[in-house]
């Protein structure tokens, strides 16, 4: 299959995912446009903010492609964040989440760099987007806490400590299993734990036999990015968990759309701000534990509500969120997929 069928596949199978999420809407297209109305003009920083996001996380992807690329071999920054707002798009709107994007960031990086260069690159930055995630919720346990200790409103019980340990222990298993795959390389391994699955045992063997010097390879330079260029691991990390934190300003102007400032003044934006990173927190983590949903249907309005209410805040207010959240998803979806087309012709 050329280069140009399978981007064609993959921007009719894009459309047809965000015409189907168009039209299973949980609301009506009277009351979506009723809160699209009273967004206003909220909903311009709201949705150019990720436009922000996705510019920090293709920094945080060329520190990746430049420690891990050999002489002749160039991806310009452009390109990058192009292939990155498409990346994410396919991942939303495709089953089980990646299985659409990253294919497609290594077909297009193949234009620029070799084959295991660009299949370690993007392994490499799917990796740190996962890995950038744990760290985004073990230190929102502490932000939590730290707003508590100051006198917040925050809830302080058994329910509420026994959820925070939980979080923690997740994290901590987490950090554990990247720490491995960080030494050693992981795409073997984890072609492996698929062979375990039912059905796909001799599909699993084949191909790593076939594949495996290039595997071997591939596994090699990522062990490499932490063992020899740990600026550049750690620059890609720090970028990728500030454009977690980022996303905090998207629920936050929702907020401010409400009336809700925490009695206004830098003080008061700074607690409505780490307030709404701890309700993306929580939302990004419930949205990841049952990622194979495409975009997440209902998981992240749920998340959404149920976060916004164990805040203490109006459930209307969760339920505005999520459908805004939809939208501004949906926009963004719908660029990435266009881009498709850009970058094939």
């Amino acid at each position: 299959m050329s280069k140009k069928t399978f981007n064609n596949i993959l921007f009719l199978i894009g459309i047809a995912a965000i015409i189907v999420m168009c039209l299973t809407f949980d609301v009506s297209f009277i009351e979506l446009w009723h809160h699209i109305c009273h967004a206003g003009y909220w909903l311009f920083p709201i949705i150019g903010v990720w436009g922000v996001i996705y510019f920090i996380n293709a920094l945080s992807w060329q520190a990746i492609i430049k420690s891990n690329t050999s002489e002749g071999e160039h991806v310009s920054l452009l390109r990058i964040y192009r292939l990155t707002i498409t990346g994410y798009a396919l991942n939303n709107v495709t089953p089980v989440g990646g299985l659409g994007g990253e294919p497609y960031r290594i077909v297009e990086l193949t234009r620029h760099m070799t084959k295991d260069h660009a299949s370690s690159s993007v392994i490499l930055y799917a990796m740190m987007h996962i890995y950038s995630h744990f760290w985004y919720w073990f230190t929102s346990v502490f932000l939590y806490i730290a707003l508590w200790l100051c006198g917040d409103t925050l809830l302080m019980n058994k329910v509420v400590v026994g959820c925070l340990l939980t979080i923690c222990a997740f994290c901590l298993l987490g950090f554990y299993f990247f720490s491995k795959g960080y030494k050693n390389g992981m795409v073997v391994k984890v072609l492996q734990l698929i062979g375990k699955i039912p059905g796909l045992k001799n599909w699993s063997h084949r191909f790593i036999a076939k594949h495996q010097e290039t595997l071997d390879k591939i596994d090699s330079q990522i062990a490499a990015l932490h063992k020899q260029d740990k600026k550049a691991f750690y620059t890609s990390l720090l970028l990728e968990y500030f454009g977690r934190v980022m996303q905090g300003f998207e629920i936050m102007f929702i907020m401010l759309l409400f009336g809700e400032d925490c009695g206004g003044g830098p003080l008061g934006l700074t607690v409505l701000f780490l307030h709404c990173v701890l309700i993306q927190a929580l939302t990004s983590l419930l949205a990841n534990l049952i990622g194979f949903l495409p975009m997440q249907l209902g998981v992240q309005e749920g998340g959404y509500v149920a976060s916004i209410a164990a805040l203490g805040l109006r459930p209307e207010i969760g339920i505005f969120t999520s459908i805004i959240a939809r939208v501004r998803q949906l926009v963004w979806d719908f660029i990435g997929v266009t881009m498709i087309r850009i970058n094939n012709n």
